[in-house]
């Protein structure tokens, strides 16, 4: 029964991605799209997935602090295999047993840890990345030129600091036990999302737009929050949604902005094909002497 409760989760996470990708190039001049993304300059695509993957470095060196935090010592090079492993998890196989809980069991397996507290830091993990991307969207959307935005823009400015004080104390009160970690982690997660914002920004430039990078990459991070919400396989469809109306709301060309999506999905795909080589060969977890 629980079998088959994961199978049609999953044909529904690709109903729906199919039909969000159906309905936005029913909007869209599809031969434009893939005209845009087909002039693209390579030079600055390798340095966006040079970038992209620095982020996922730090982000690993980010999830390897909480492991420490629970005396679970995975040495860096470890803990970036196994990330890299849920990273195809993730994206390739989400009929399956997904990224994070592959994690989680290969954990708990090795080490003598409650499940609780190894759920608890994966979940944390990602949390942190999101606080960040809400925290750059808000800070790079007080620099946005746009009427509808400019009297909530006292609002959003209060958020970031008030987002972090919630965050904090919601860590001190569930999470204590790693909380001497926090700002490290903190620091992490803004080093992953610049990083990321940088990725886009190539991506752009690869695409030879000049004009309203700030607005694009608002929409990018907008897009990342959303595409965190477990409806679609591996944010496909939710992305590009989320591109295709951020872009008519800022007056930008739609057209190029869902090609943005559409080439970020590709670098986020080459790196996590790279797992499938843990995938067939389990990676050996080596701890700290």
């Amino acid at each position: 029964m629980a079998n088959l409760r994961k199978k049609g989760i999953t044909t529904l996470k690709i109903l729906i991605s199919a039909a969000l990708i159906y309905f936005i190039f029913t909007k869209l001049n599809v031969a434009e799209i893939f005209e845009t993304v087909k002039k693209s300059n390579p030079f600055y695509l390798i340095f966006a997935l040079a970038i992209f993957i620095i982020s996922k470095v730090i982000a690993a060196f980010r999830l390897n602090s909480y492991f420490h935090e629970l005396r679970i010592f995975l040495t860096h090079k470890s803990n970036l295999k196994l990330y890299l492993l849920g990273m195809f998890y993730n994206l390739f196989l989400p009929g399956g047993i997904g990224g994070d809980a592959y994690k989680g069991y290969v954990i708990k397996k090795k080490f003598e840890i409650e499940t609780k507290k190894v759920v608890s830091v994966l979940v944390l993990d990602r949390l942190s990345g999101l606080h960040l991307l809400f925290i750059y969207a808000c800070g790079l959307a007080l620099f946005l030129n746009n009427s509808q935005l400019e009297n909530f823009k006292i609002l959003i400015g209060l958020a970031i600091p008030l987002s972090v004080v919630v965050f904090y104390f919601l860590n001190k009160k569930f999470l204590g036990y790693v909380l001497s970690v926090f700002w490290k982690s903190f620091g992490y997660s803004a080093l992953v999302q610049l990083s990321q914002l940088i990725c886009v920004y190539f991506i752009l430039i690869s695409l030879g737009v000049e004009t309203s990078i700030v607005a694009y990459l608002v929409i990018f991070l907008i897009s990342s929050i959303v595409s965190v919400i477990p409806l679609t396989i591996g944010g496909i469809g939710s992305r590009e949604l989320t591109f295709f109306y951020g872009a008519a709301l800022l007056g930008l060309n739609e057209s190029t902005s869902v090609a943005v999506s559409m080439l970020f999905f590709l670098i986020t795909a080459v790196v996590s094909l790279l797992g499938v080589y843990y995938a067939v060969g389990k990676p050996e977890l080596e701890v700290h002497q």
